[in-house]
């Protein structure tokens, strides 16, 4: 039995590795990752294992480990992560009066500027705070690289190999180990150095936190963990209207004929672990309908009342490939029409928290406790349907309601950990930040083409609104941080900016000699159409240009040393000029050599050119998704409005502490350094970061080993 669960297992992993799309710069279907059935079982069994092994442990750390440093000045930091934000605008609610808690946090202590990372993107940003180095240390440089074999885009996180010994008879096969998840952020987090000391952490959501690795404490990863269906966030929309079943760009389309009062349909989960040619595993489900407001959901043993816009709560749902083997998803329903037209929205299927299919946190039995505790809960590494909205599947107050539900879940989990964790490090990320501003900034900028002629009254200060529930959310935080013992640091990776204009690069690479295309697949994603043979550069992700080298790539052309030196320099001086014709104004404020502004073992896997656009502008969507288009400009009509894949000097971040802030200058890449020094530890040579000087406002501090040796209480 045990045989069969894993081959069902890695023949999903497997079957599903071979999609490809994205989330944040595209449609969410994509790149699959899997995990083990006994999530559960390995989950109490680790925590048996770690609750009997325990004195000896302890005893081992004394005699053998190092030990925790009797300088440190706290007993507990607390940081809190407010995903993209921005200095520029948190600044003028300051002065408006419209943040009091961030206003008491900065009098308290300190307020500076944030300088983030080269590109200001959410997976390096986050890899250089972990880290402490810049990327080409950490090996982080978008959301996607090129696969130097194929040029297909695949995560530049995560690596998965499936296991390669196979047993086939027939259409049967029998896999055997388990699937390889690699994660590709190299470097050490800080609080793995923490754990070495034997002081605790606990890590909630971070970005590129997946897989999770050991640690001494708890963590629940964010960032690239997939959908049930092995996708960063596939949607389901179910439609009576007379359109073609499919995909849209995010999320699949699914006809359906209502019987009178009835709907029937099926909701589909992972692909057939051994029978690839009959589609993915399905549940079957029927919606009945009452009146124009409400209808009643059955699937497998649930029933649920339907009620026109409102979702349900998360419904657990059980994808069975056998009499006995199964995996377990959540997602929550919403009916969105009757009449004339049937609709009905399924959120991405996420991993069951109760029941994990891989693991997604550490200990395994973490994510487990959580929704014990409250329930279950997102485990999307993109919680936030963001393309539902960009579809217009989804109406903004849907979206918004998407973003609260999931900061609630969020914010259990942290005071959880700040009543548990009394001593160490607590970190939590907040990302509804991030995606809020990326869906609604079109209300903020009056300018943009996006931006709708009459505005809802609910939404016309939808960011203030959104900045004034962090800053009370600050506030319930500075109230469980308030002993002597605890410094609190409230921070944000990057800032924001409008996205008005969409450049594509490729498009610009074609007509200056540098790329040629295919004109018959122009409109074909992943560089599909781009003849390599007479290629000296491309794009693909959010900010890079890549050089078509002999010495990188298959089919490369491009000579390394004087000739791809000479091509950069070309490229860069061409390209640095370039104006949008609609203003005449220079859409392009930097563009950088990778070889001079990073520096380590990595830096040869980064882009060779990446790009620092201006305000309003940045990649075009096509580009992003290795298209070529006809033109070089796009207007940026979608929701997806902000955005901050620009020069990082446009959109620095936030640094609020509850001590002064010394240093005249803060960096993302400081704060690991500052934490170890903190807590009394030398920061490793190797780290970029430098300890920023933290003040004392309120007397001594910890001084003693005892005061920090970290523990759940």
């Amino acid at each position: 039995m045990r045989l069969m669960r894993m081959a069902v297992l890695v023949s999903v992993l497997v079957l599903a590795m071979s999609e490809s799309a994205y989330a944040y710069v595209g449609p969410g279907a994509g790149f699959a990752l899997a995990g083990s059935f006994f999530a559960v079982f390995a989950a109490v069994f680790s925590a048996f294992v770690m609750l009997l092994t325990w004195p000896v442990r302890l005893l081992l750390r004394f005699l053998f480990g190092k030990k925790a440093p009797a300088k440190a000045r706290f007993k507990r930091i607390v940081i809190l992560g407010l995903d993209g934000l921005d200095h520029g605008l948190t600044t003028t609610l300051l002065a408006e009066g419209k943040l009091p808690n961030l206003a008491k946090l900065r009098d308290q202590g300190g307020f500076q500027s944030l300088g983030s990372t080269l590109p200001p993107i959410s997976p390096v940003a986050w890899s250089s705070f972990q880290t402490g180095v810049n990327p080409g240390k950490h090996n982080i440089f978008d959301f996607l690289v090129p696969d130097e074999q194929t040029y297909q885009p695949k995560m530049s996180s995560v690596e998965i190999r499936p296991p390669r010994r196979v047993l086939r008879i027939g259409k049967w096969k029998q896999t055997f180990g388990g699937p390889d998840i690699r994660l590709l952020r190299k470097s050490r987090p800080f609080w793995s150095i923490l754990s070495e000391y034997g002081i605790f952490n606990c890590i909630i959501r971070v970005p590129i936190t997946f897989p999770p690795e050991k640690l001494h404490g708890v963590q629940l990863s964010a960032m690239c963990v997939p959908d049930l269906r092995g996708t960063q966030g596939e949607f389901t929309r179910y439609t009576s209207r007379p359109l073609d079943q499919g995909r849209s760009h995010g999320g699949a389309v699914v006809s359906v004929v209502p019987q009178g009062l009835k709907v029937v349909s099926k909701l589909a989960g992972p692909p057939h672990p051994s029978r690839p040619e009959l589609g993915p595993l399905k549940i079957p489900f029927q919606v009945t309908i009452g009146d124009r407001d409400n209808a009643v959901l059955k699937i497998g043993s649930e029933t649920r009342n339907l009620r026109l816009g409102e979702y349900t709560e998360w419904i657990q749902v059980k994808f069975r490939s056998g009499l006995t083997v199964s995996v377990s998803g959540v997602c929550k329903f919403l009916l969105l029409s009757v009449e004339p037209e049937f609709e009905l929205y399924v959120t991405p299927i996420n991993i069951d928290p109760e029941k994990p299919a891989m693991q997604i946190g550490y200990p395994s039995v973490y994510p487990i406790y959580l929704a014990k505790k409250q329930g279950a809960y997102a485990t999307l590494g993109l919680a936030e349907d963001t393309w539902g909205l960009n579809d217009h599947v989804l109406s903004d107050d849907q979206f918004l309601q998407q973003c609260m539900d999931t900061d609630r879940e969020r914010e259990l989990m942290f005071f959880d950990a700040l009543e548990k964790v009394p001593r160490g490090l607590c970190v939590c990320v907040f990302d509804g930040t991030d995606r809020m501003q990326h869906m609604f900034w079109r209300y903020h900028d009056k300018l943009h083409p996006a931006r709708p002629a009459e505005i809802p009254e609910s939404h016309i200060n939808a960011i203030g609104d959104l900045y004034q529930r962090m800053d009370d959310l600050v506030g319930r935080t500075m109230a469980k941080c308030a002993d002597t013992d605890n410094l609190l640091m409230v921070l944000s990776d990057h800032g924001f900016n409008s996205f008005r204009r969409g450049i594509d690069l490729n498009r610009w690479l074609e007509l200056n000699g540098y790329l040629s295309v295919d004109d018959s697949r122009r409109s074909e994603d992943y560089l599909a159409g781009i003849d390599w043979q007479k290629t000296r550069a491309f794009a693909i992700g959010l900010t890079g240009i890549f050089l078509n080298l002999k010495t990188r790539f298959s089919q490369g052309i491009v000579e390394d040393g004087q000739e791809a030196s000479q091509l950069k320099n070309e490229i860069v001086s061409r390209l640095e000029g370039l104006l949008d014709p609609l203003s005449e104004t220079r859409a392009i404020k930097r563009i950088y050599q990778a070889a001079q502004v990073y520096n380590g073992p990595y830096k040869n896997h980064a882009p060779d050119l990446i790009v620092g656009y201006d305000r309003g502008y940045r990649v075009s969507w096509e580009a992003a998704n290795g298209q070529t288009t006809r033109d070089v400009f796009h207007m940026n009509t979608r929701a997806w409005s902000g955005d901050h894949c620009v020069d990082p000097s446009v959109v620095p971040g936030v640094l609020f502490c509850s001590q002064p802030l010394l240093s005249d200058r803060s960096r993302l890449l400081d704060i690991g350094p500052t934490v170890l020094d903190l807590f009394g530890i030398a920061v490793p040579s190797y780290m970029d970061g430098k300890a920023l000087a933290i003040g004392d406002r309120a007397g001594p501090r910890a001084n003693n080993a005892e005061n920090i040796q970290g523990s759940v209480s």
